[in-house]
């Protein structure tokens, strides 16, 4: 097989990082540049290739003859010799035991060599380049095919191999242009369509308003689901995972970031099925020539995907690339292809009433499927519980597709205030008091601070539920006070024009609730 000069400089260059132990610069090579089935893995392969098997030899020959020569006659010396006056005779660098050399941070949980040449470098379990990157285990090193060649190094058949338990197996795949075509159809109705503006253009930044640092800002309108589903677990991180501290609603920026990365994993974990999960990152290059019935974006060719079976590996993951995410552009864009991913473009079909329906539907707006897809883990049509079969004449059964269980995050709608749909109790009343609210073709949140307001058993209530909205340049907290039952003081003749659509769909979870803006103006 012809090897090209390509695959021989990135051979190269990784045996070069391996030696010096720059284990996070591999981890940047192998994630913009990754191996494919023509590179060079192994040491021997590459000797032969580039015809050093004799100067190979004889080098290892000179290193043999250095080594003894240290090891003689200075080390003979009498303790009282070595401690008089004057220079030490003996070598000031001895050879180290192999045990205090270790360096668990490669990939493969290899012993460190001896390091008897400065050129080496010094790699060890505290130097700051030996960390390894779990997006990059299993890519750190080449095969150490050579290793049995060396002499000084036989007793290496006393050390365990084994790989550390604990290190994540993640190996980076490059997006082709089949997976890109299904990706585009699934998403967009084809693969010659693609994201708007809108979307390339919008990642998970943080506002700066001193009240709602929690709250994630909307540039333009269309990925406004996403946006409010990713938002909604980050406040439930921030809120009920004793992340956000006594400062909930005014987390540092290092708080927030963290539960931006616990929001992530969660969402793509449960998208996976708790069984594995796939990020999807900007490589930075272009791993395919777009050609035929595909029009290129820039967007899909410069995708690398990484897998992972544990929730840790991908909270490590994700926290390793998010700043592609938080400050990136196409952050929105590489959460919606991860949380495909995770689920697989076939089993996201297969969730759907119709196979055909996109995930970004008109004016690119997000579809109840793809909103579904993050607050639940599957990308059903529906938001009722369970499935619900109709007859539709000659004997034959529709079945649609609904919410299976109980969910962390609810929704509301104003299309039940409008009687063209009807919301379950699994949405209506999540796990946590937090809700992506559906309102006038827009996605904002509703959340709440205690969650005894979803387990009291009494109808008599008042509490409070705050509303953010990404997309409206809101300046200010909104606090709104809800009275249900003898709490409920309604005020006569309201007009009801004026009611605005958010308490609207606040009743549709508490009937007949009156609703206070605190002193802030009502959003019609």
């Amino acid at each position: 097989m012809v090897v090209s000069v390509e695959d021989v400089s990135s051979s190269l260059v990784r045996e070069y990082l391996s030696r010096k132990g720059l284990k996070r610069t591999m981890a940047c090579m192998d994630e913009e540049h990754p191996r494919t089935a023509a590179s060079i893995n192994n040491r021997s392969h590459l000797r032969q290739i580039l015809n050093m098997e004799a100067l190979y030899k004889n080098n290892k020959d000179s290193n043999r003859k250095r080594q003894s020569q240290r090891v003689e006659g200075p080390q003979l010396l009498t303790k009282e010799e070595n401690t008089r006056e004057g220079p030490p005779l003996t070598d000031p660098h001895p050879k180290r035991d192999i045990a205090q050399i270790d360096c668990t941070g490669g990939s493969r949980g290899w012993r460190s060599r001896v390091q008897r040449e400065n050129s080496f470098g010094k790699v060890g379990p505290n130097c700051p380049e030996a960390e390894t990157c779990p997006a990059a285990s299993g890519l750190s090193e080449m095969v150490l095919d050579d290793v049995d060649d060396d002499d000084d190094l036989r007793d290496l058949s006393k050390v365990s191999f084994e790989r550390t338990v604990a290190e994540p197996s993640c190996r980076g795949r490059p997006m082709d242009q089949h997976r890109a075509a299904e990706l585009k159809t699934l998403l967009l109705g084809s693969s010659l369509n693609c994201f708007s503006v809108e979307w390339r253009n919008q990642g998970f930044t943080f506002s700066e308003t001193h009240d709602l640092r929690y709250g994630i800002v909307q540039k333009k309108g269309g990925p406004c689901g996403v946006l409010a589903s990713i938002q909604a677990f980050v406040l439930k991180n921030l809120l009920f995972e004793k992340v956000g501290g006594l400062q909930r609603l005014r987390p540092s920026s290092t708080c927030r970031r963290k539960c931006l990365v616990l929001a992530t994993a969660e969402i793509l974990w449960r998208a996976g099925e708790e069984k594995q999960a796939t990020l999807a990152v900007n490589s930075g290059r272009n791993h395919f020539t777009p050609a035929g019935h595909y029009k290129s974006e820039g967007v899909f060719e410069k995708i690398t995907c990484f897998t992972v079976d544990s929730i840790k590996d991908l909270q490590s993951l994700v926290e390793q690339h998010i700043e592609q995410f938080e400050t990136g552009a196409l952050g929105c864009v590489l959460l919606t292809i991860s949380a495909v991913l995770s689920r697989s473009v076939e089993k996201v079909r297969e969730d759907m009433d119709v196979p055909t329906t996109t995930l970004v539907g008109a004016h690119g707006y997000c579809t109840q499927e793809l909103v579904n897809l993050f607050l639940c883990g599957r990308a059903v049509s529906n938001v009722f519980d369970d499935d619900m079969e109709l007859d539709s004449g000659n004997a034959n059964m529709t079945l649609l597709k609904g919410i299976k269980g109980h969910c962390d995050i609810g929704l509301l709608s104003l299309f039940e205030h409008y009687n063209i749909c009807k919301v379950g109790s699994y949405l209506k009343t999540p796990r946590y008091p937090i809700w992506v609210v559906c309102s006038e073709s827009h996605f904002s949140v509703l959340f709440g601070l205690q969650r005894e307001l979803l387990t009291s058993m009494d109808t008599d209530l008042e509490f409070d539920l705050y509303y953010y909205d990404g997309l409206a340049n809101q300046q200010e907290e909104i606090r709104l006070t809800v009275s249900v039952g003898k709490f409920a003081t309604r005020c006569q003749d309201v007009d009801t024009d004026l009611i605005p659509p958010l308490e609207h769909c606040i009743r549709t979870r508490w009937k007949d609730a009156v609703i206070s803006w605190n002193d802030t103006e009502p959003i019609l």
